[in-house]
């Protein structure tokens, strides 16, 4: 898989294809960073200190009599630093994903700092300077919305209510279009406002200054939105549906080749092997022949026409298959996908 962070496929929802993405700390090896995330800070100081410890959460459990305890040991993710530093802003983002329309569900729990507690959640993220953030402050008793553009911070938006440290509590925010609203241990506190300054962008965790703060049960439904890559998959199957296989396999952070568009989706993540790796890697072109299928993998090249990408055409063989044959079958197919990436970025998202 890309990471040990479990995803689920959920039921159709309304005419769209609806997921929901669970971030299971649980399998993370403690004091450390769950794979798929992103230290960073915005504003001033240094990117904040997170990991996964363990720590008492309320049970998920019904109880059956008084013995049986209210809390249980969970992996949680904190932020550590205590970096006493004002619009100093850690943020742990999740970045193997772009999100339009969502609804998050997270706990969240205040535990120490002097100059701040604070916890929340930045979203439709494009960089440490333009984000959206919904947030909960101990210290202040409130519950806050507020935008960055260019780094200008816009007025706080939300009620004053109690945030004890401590405890946990539920955060839900809800983005649909450029309507945002937010609720919090099941109240209503953000009534649904409107703003059109991003459609799109990354989610992730958010703490202010020296706040330690934890964060676990995050869970998100969201409706993917179609890559590049994913695209041209699509559109090359349907013009070719005697296709056995279709995959395009981009390199991971470990330098590995991944499945980011297939045929059968639920191939995404999967690994590749050396010859997708020398095609990224080296321009290289391999064939191979099975019993009823032959497949050639070849490089998809950018505008420069340097390799970003690998792709590997299964096809029915027939009798006097040859390698040549394979190739000229295959590279129409290719050419055609390449025709339309200019940049290996463009191909991810």
């Amino acid at each position: 898989m890309l990471s040990r962070i479990l995803w689920l496929w959920l039921a159709f929802v309304g005419s769209a294809a609806a997921t929901e993405l669970a971030f299971d700390f649980s399998t993370v090896p403690a004091k450390q960073i769950p794979p798929g995330f992103t230290n960073l800070v915005a504003g001033k100081g240094k990117p904040g200190e997170w990991r996964v410890i363990t720590d008492a959460f309320p049970s998920a459990l019904p109880a059956l009599n008084e013995k049986t305890p209210a809390m249980t040991q969970r992996s949680v993710l904190g932020q550590f630093s205590t970096e006493v530093t004002d619009e100093h802003f850690p943020i742990l983002l999740y970045d193997r994903e772009t999100f339009t329309d969502f609804t998050l569900t997270t706990r969240f729990k205040l535990v120490d700092g002097v100059a701040e507690q604070m916890a929340g959640i930045v979203f439709r993220m494009q960089d440490e300077k333009n984000f959206y953030v919904i947030r909960a402050s101990g210290f202040g008793n409130n519950v806050r919305f507020y935008k960055m553009v260019a780094g200008l911070r816009s007025v706080p938006i939300g009620p004053e209510l109690p945030v004890p440290r401590g405890v946990w509590h539920e955060l839900k925010i809800e983005c649909q279009g450029n309507r945002i609203h937010a609720w919090f241990n099941g109240q209503e506190v953000i009534p649904t406002l409107t703003d059109t300054s991003f459609a799109a962008g990354k989610l992730g965790f958010w703490t202010k200054s020296d706040a330690v703060s934890y964060f676990a049960d995050t869970k998100i439904i969201y409706t993917p939105r179609e890559t590049l890559a994913q695209i041209l998959v699509r559109d090359t199957v349907t013009k070719n549906p005697r296709l056995v296989g279709l995959k395009i396999y981009l390199l991971d952070e470990q330098g590995e080749p991944r499945v980011v568009a297939s045929k059968d989706p639920n191939e995404f993540g999967t690994a590749g092997n050396a010859a997708e790796k020398q095609a990224i890697a080296g321009g290289k072109i391999f064939y191979g022949k099975g019993k009823e299928t032959v497949a050639v993998v070849q490089p998809l090249r950018d505008r420069n026409g340097e390799p970003i990408a690998a792709v590997r055409v299964t096809m029915k063989s027939f009798p006097g298959q040859t390698e040549q044959s394979a190739l000229q079958r295959a590279l129409p197919m290719v050419k055609e996908m390449q025709a339309r990436v200019r940049t290996l970025p463009e191909l991810k998202d």
